[in-house]
């Protein structure tokens, strides 16, 4: 496969003119592309530029608001909703994200409900930068429905990520961000693209039989990690990013989007706790540590996260390589 050489200025650039040619504003663009070109300077290719034609498919049809004002509303003393007005997410939790963290500073724990917006990014960065600012993380979203119910053949549960951020004194924090599915759907449609097998966990086909083939998967339905574990997970985060904020569950979001092929329209629960309020406020940062080295002394093993920050810092330069293909696409968006 051919690939196409970018420096992440370049690629910034890039997707930049191309939220433009689509109908966003400054605001909006800057915030998708900075989010775009952080997962690809992380090495996740599946949450980069790889992205932006789905972006673009969704401001050209004029599902989604490319001019959104998202706006800010106090509901309780610990909880904070942003009305995301059409937008896609990353410029919703930007404007959330000081609030949220005072809040959580004021209260010991605060919970933020982002509505009527698009999520469509990583995860990790949202909980990264509480954890940056000394906060404990969670963040939960859904999508269209992908994965099967625990003994079922059919989509009905979204992959429905997790994200969660601890804080650490001098080092970057330990993040996480995984589906609840046994893979992410961008996994899978960039092993469809290249030619790859799957897991045989990772799902099914229309039938129920299962497949290595990823374009057959995508035909049928994804599999929760653990089995019945990562389908209760699933199920667990279309509760508390749909029912509880009053947001689509992903059946609701595909009905939603009516055969368009855009991409879903959702809520997102984020939580954020200040450790410093929760019983240990000189030992919490060290105690953890104990954790974590206790980790590291066995040989192989490594702490969530770290292998993208490892990433950023020589992507910055030595730039990133996307394929040829995916390169022709945006510039046809142009």
């Amino acid at each position: 496969m051919t690939k196409v050489h970018l420096s992440l200025t370049e690629a910034h650039e890039l997707a930049m003119k191309c939220l433009f040619a689509n109908g966003c504003d400054n605001k909006n663009a800057t915030a998708i592309a900075d989010r775009m070109i952080q997962a690809e300077g992380d090495l996740c290719h599946s949450h980069g530029l790889f992205r932006l034609p789905w972006y673009c498919k969704a401001l050209k049809s004029g599902r989604a608001n490319g001019k959104a004002q998202p706006r800010v509303e106090q509901l309780a003393p610990a909880v904070i909703r942003v009305d995301g007005d059409g937008g896609f997410a990353p410029l919703g939790q930007a404007i959330a994200h000081q609030p949220l963290v005072d809040c959580a500073r004021q209260n010991g724990i605060a919970s933020l409900a982002l509505v009527n917006m698009f999520h469509i990014a990583a995860m990790w960065p949202e909980v990264e930068k509480l954890a940056m600012d000394g906060l404990c993380a969670f963040a939960f979203t859904a999508s269209y429905p992908y994965v099967a119910p625990a003994g079922g053949i059919k989509p009905l549960y979204g992959t429905n990520p997790m994200g969660f951020a601890w804080p650490r004194k001098d080092k970057p924090p330990l993040v996480f961000d995984q589906a609840s599915s046994s893979m992410a759907r961008g996994e899978i449609e960039i092993c469809a693209r290249d030619g790859l097998l799957v897991p045989d966990t990772a799902g099914i086909g229309p039938n129920g039989e299962p497949s290595t083939d990823p374009n057959v998967i995508l035909q049928g339905a994804q599999l929760g990690f653990g089995g019945y574990k990562g389908a209760s997970l699933a199920l667990m985060v279309e509760l508390l990013a749909g029912a509880m904020i009053g947001e689509f569950l992903s059946i609701e979001s595909l009905q939603d989007d009516d055969g368009k092929g855009g991409p879903p329209k959702g809520g997102e629960l984020m939580i954020a706790m200040d450790p410093a309020r929760h019983g240990d406020p000189d030992r919490f940062l060290l105690h953890g540590e104990t954790l974590f080295e206790a980790i590291l002394a066995q040989e192989g093993t490594r702490l969530p996260g770290s292998r993208r920050f490892e990433n950023r810092s020589k992507t910055v330069e030595t730039g990133i390589n996307i394929p040829s293909s995916l390169h022709q696409s945006i510039i046809e968006l142009l």
